[in-house]
């Protein structure tokens, strides 16, 4: 396991550290080892929920941005009380049972929250470019 976690860092350092304009990394909420392993490491700019871009779905995500804006959420829901059979489905991503397809579960995105950023961030970087 140490050894996954020494290549995603990697990975992730490599994209974070891009000698480029605009960054824009998405990653679950790191824990101390993880951040520890980045270089350059910085929090992330924003924490965002896929509720808040129309996906009912629990999943903290961290957004580490360089030169974009934190998202502005797009068609927040309202969130389910706590304990509920829907609060339960809303949790899907954590209450995933161990097996064969865990992981690549776990690790899907959420379309409204990608169409957020298609949106949001694709007009701030052609309004760059068209200002250079």
């Amino acid at each position: 396991m140490w050894a996954e976690l020494d290549e995603g860092c990697a990975l992730f350092s490599e994209c974070w550290n891009a000698p480029v304009e605009f960054v824009a990394a998405e990653n679950p909420v790191m824990h101390g080892y993880a951040r520890e392993r980045i270089v350059n490491y910085e929090p992330p700019a924003q924490i965002v929920q896929p509720h808040w871009f129309g996906d009912p779905q629990f999943k903290a995500t961290g957004l580490y941005l360089r030169r974009l804006r934190p998202l502005t959420p797009t068609k927040r829901l309202a969130v389910p009380r706590r304990g509920t059979p829907t609060w339960k489905r809303w949790n899907r991503v954590h209450r995933m049972p161990p097996g064969p397809f865990r992981a690549r579960e776990r690790s899907r995105f959420f379309p409204g929250m990608a169409a957020a950023m298609a949106e949001q961030w694709g007009d701030q970087v052609l309004a760059a470019q068209r200002a250079a």
